[in-house]
C-alpha cells in the first residue's frame, strides 16, 4: 500500500505503469541503441507475450522481487508448457533492462531484478557435427546446384545461414582465396554479422570450385549480385532454404541435425589444424570461450603418452 502512494521511505511514486516502462525501453533500444531487428523482435515478442499480461497496469514502483519470483514460477503454467531455464533467463534479462531505463527514466530506487537470481542452465557442451564424407552426401543430394554450393560454403567456411544469403560476389576473393563476410539478412533485414563486425574466412578449393560454377550463370553475377539469390536475383527464403535442406538429409538418408551443425563442422575440423585464435576470428566469435567448446574435438595422441610417462616413472608394478 505505501510502496504504491509513493510514501514508504526510499520509495517514489513514479506515476507510471509497467506498461509505460517497458514501451520506453523498447523505444530505448530500437531508437538510442540501435539493436538489430531480429534483436528487437524477440524483446517485442518476450514484452507482449509474458511481460505484459503480467505486470503492465502496475505501477513500475510495486513490482517486487518476491511478485517476480511467483511469476517466473507459474510462467510455464500460464504458457501451457514448461518454459526452460534458457527461457526464463531471457525474460529476466528483459526484465533487468525494463527496470533499469525506468530507473533513469521515472527516478526509479532500485532495481528489483538485483535479487532475483539467474536460473541455472545445465549444458553438457556436447555438439552433434557431420562426417566429411556426410557433408559430400548431402551436397549430392541438394536439389539444385545452388543449394549443394550453399551446404558446401556452410561447411567449409562456417559461415551462418543470414551470413550466407547476404553474401554478393563482391565478397568473394578468388585470388585471395578468402571470402569476406559484410552483412547477414534475416527476418527480411540487412544488418552486420552477429558479431558486428567485418571478417575474413579462407576459401577452401572445393568451394572456390563451386561458386566459379554458380558464376557463369547467365545474370546475377555482377559485383554486388547476391551468390545465393532467389528466383528473381533478391534475398532468399531462409525457412524455404531449411525446408530444402531437411528435405536433402532425408534422400541422402542422413541424421537430422540442424543447418546450424554444418557451421559447427567447420568449427570442429578447423580447431584441429590451426590455433583456437584464428578459429575464433573465422568463426566471427565475440568470446573466445565460445571457439573453445571444439576444443574436446581436436584430440593429440602426444597427450596419451605424455600422461603414459608421467605415471611410468618410479611406479611400482600394479601386481606387487
Amino acid at each position: 500500500d505505501q510502496a504504491r502512494r509513493g510514501t514508504l521511505p526510499g520509495m517514489v511514486a513514479t506515476g507510471a505503469t509497467f506498461a509505460d516502462a517497458a514501451a520506453e525501453y523498447l523505444r530505448y533500444v530500437a531508437e538510442d541503441r540501435g539493436v538489430k531487428p531480429s534483436t528487437l523482435r524477440d524483446y517485442r515478442s518476450i514484452v507482449d507475450a509474458h511481460l505484459l499480461p503480467a505486470f503492465g497496469p502496475e505501477p513500475v514502483e510495486a513490482v517486487t522481487p518476491r511478485a517476480i519470483e511467483t511469476w517466473l514460477a507459474e510462467a510455464g503454467a500460464r504458457a501451457d508448457r514448461e518454459l526452460s531455464n534458457r527461457t526464463k533467463n531471457k525474460l529476466l534479462v528483459v526484465l533487468h533492462g525494463i527496470f533499469r531505463r525506468a530507473q533513469k527514466v521515472w527516478g526509479l530506487p532500485r532495481n528489483p531484478l538485483a535479487e532475483v537470481e539467474r536460473r541455472r542452465i545445465r549444458s553438457s557442451g556436447d555438439i552433434d557435427v557431420f562426417s566429411v564424407e556426410e557433408v559430400l552426401a548431402l551436397v549430392r543430394a541438394a536439389r539444385s546446384e545452388q543449394d549443394a554450393a550453399i551446404f558446401l560454403t556452410a561447411a567449409f567456411t562456417g559461415l551462418r545461414m543470414g551470413e550466407l544469403i547476404a553474401l554478393r560476389w563482391r565478397d568473394v576473393d578468388f585470388a585471395g582465396k578468402v571470402v569476406r563476410v559484410r552483412a547477414s539478412f534475416a527476418g527480411g533485414e540487412l544488418t552486420t554479422p552477429k558479431s558486428g563486425k567485418v571478417r575474413s574466412v579462407p576459401l577452401a578449393p572445393q568451394v572456390s570450385e563451386a561458386l566459379a560454377k554458380l558464376g557463369a550463370r547467365p545474370r546475377w553475377v555482377g559485383d554486388d549480385d547476391l551468390v545465393f539469390p532467389g528466383e528473381l536475383g533478391t534475398h532468399l527464403d531462409g525457412s524455404a532454404l531449411r525446408r530444402r535442406y531437411v528435405e536433402a538429409l532425408r534422400s541422402a538418408g542422413l541424421r537430422r541435425l540442424r543447418f546450424h551443425d554444418l557451421r559447427h563442422t567447420f568449427g570442429t575440423r578447423m580447431i584441429a589444424k590451426a590455433d583456437i585464435r584464428r578459429v575464433q576470428e573465422w568463426m566471427g566469435h565475440a568470446d573466445v570461450a565460445t571457439t573453445m567448446k571444439y576444443l574436446h574435438y581436436a584430440p593429440r595422441d602426444e597427450d596419451a603418452d605424455l600422461v603414459a610417462e608421467a605415471f611410468a616413472v618410479g611406479q611400482p608394478s600394479l601386481t606387487t
